[in-house]
């Protein structure tokens, strides 16, 4: 028997064993470059972005005219595509003959429409429909009058009356008591009637009353009328503009205690000039002294009087300075230019 060498044994086995190790080391990057691509390519799919066909999909309501929608037709492109809802509530895909109403559906009972239109029409055999909302044009949210920003919103979800009103900027402080919420309702013979309904502010912000935080689907119309105003003006040592609350009385007296008083040259006889409803102008005379000197009652004011104060001689406002009274009373500062207009 043939006897090898323990040297030569050693070193056949090194050299075994670096191979191995140079065989082990290149399958091993190989390994470790393939995942690397893999793991490269799977983020690229991943961060690939999801194109939307007209935009965001918007939560699914009942669709309405000039409405925008986002129809798709899976493994058909010339179906897909975005579709703007006709004034008269249809809309209309390539190659159909007939038009598909679309006004009142939800998203998925249109796409059932559009199945049963292509199979109809002998187009497709079972076509893969999806219908999403892009825009919508047919829930407007007005919110007007007496708010920082009045501002026409589309109402792509349930919204609240306080979120509506925040998003006009919130009330300004000239808001009145109540906020007027007016909508359509069906009516007889399918006629739709506005309805308004009465928030009171006071209930609804500081109440926080959740009964008054009425749901918005769209179409209704917010307006926070402005507070109630009386314009005191003459020989009164601080005239001006007053806000008065509509559910509570205001009087000669109390109107009289916001001016700071009487000046001494005030005469004895006041006058109230009031707008009435159908536009006509009053001239209520009162005896001012005899108030005073509680001789007879106190008188009632509402919002929009003009109560004026002349001095001793007796004069009285004319048609011309009680509208600009009105107008610009907004701006009185004092009754100088006022008194000075009426001389």
């Amino acid at each position: 028997m043939l006897r090898v060498p323990k040297v030569l044994l050693l070193m056949c086995d090194a050299a075994f064993s670096l191979r191995a190790r140079e065989v082990s080391g290149r399958l091993i990057m190989h390994v470790v470059v393939f995942l690397l691509f893999c793991g490269v390519a799977l983020a690229q799919t991943r961060s690939a972005p999801m194109v939307e066909i007209g935009g965001a999909n918007l939560p699914a309501q009942r669709i309405g005219a000039n409405d925008l929608i986002a129809v798709s037709v899976y493994d058909q492109p010339e179906f897909t595509r975005s579709v703007r809802v006709s004034a008269d509530g249809f809309i209309r895909l390539p190659m159909l003959e007939r038009r598909i109403k679309a006004e009142g559906l939800l998203p998925a009972e249109l796409e059932t429409s559009i199945v049963e239109a292509l199979r109809a029409e002998d187009i497709l055999v079972d076509p893969l429909v999806t219908v999403t909302i892009a825009e919508y044009h047919s829930r407007p949210i007005s919110v007007i009058g007496s708010v920082k920003n009045p501002i026409t919103f589309q109402a792509a979800g349930p919204v609240t009356l306080l979120e509506a009103i925040t998003r006009a900027g919130g009330l300004s402080p000239d808001a009145g008591l109540e906020i007027l919420v007016t909508r359509n309702q069906p009516g007889e013979g399918g006629t739709p009637t506005a309805l308004t309904q009465r928030i009171a502010v006071k209930g609804l912000i500081g109440a926080a009353d959740p009964e008054l935080n009425l749901q918005l689907h769209g179409g209704e119309e917010i307006r926070v009328p402005e507070i109630g105003k009386i314009f005191v003006v003459g020989n009164v040592k601080s005239p001006g503009m007053f806000p008065v609350q509509d559910d509570a009385e205001t009087t000669v007296l109390q109107m009289l205690a916001l001016a700071e008083g009487l000046t001494p040259y005030a005469g004895k006889q006041a006058f109230i000039y009031r707008r009435e409803a159908s536009g006509s102008k009053n001239e209520i005379p009162i005896e001012l002294r005899k108030i005073m000197e509680r001789k007879t009652p106190d008188v009632p004011l509402v919002a929009k009087d003009v109560l004026y104060i002349p001095d001793n001689r007796g004069g009285r406002l004319t048609a011309t300075v009680l509208d600009k009274i009105i107008s610009f009373g907004a701006g009185i500062a004092s009754g100088v230019l006022i008194y000075g207009t009426i001389r």
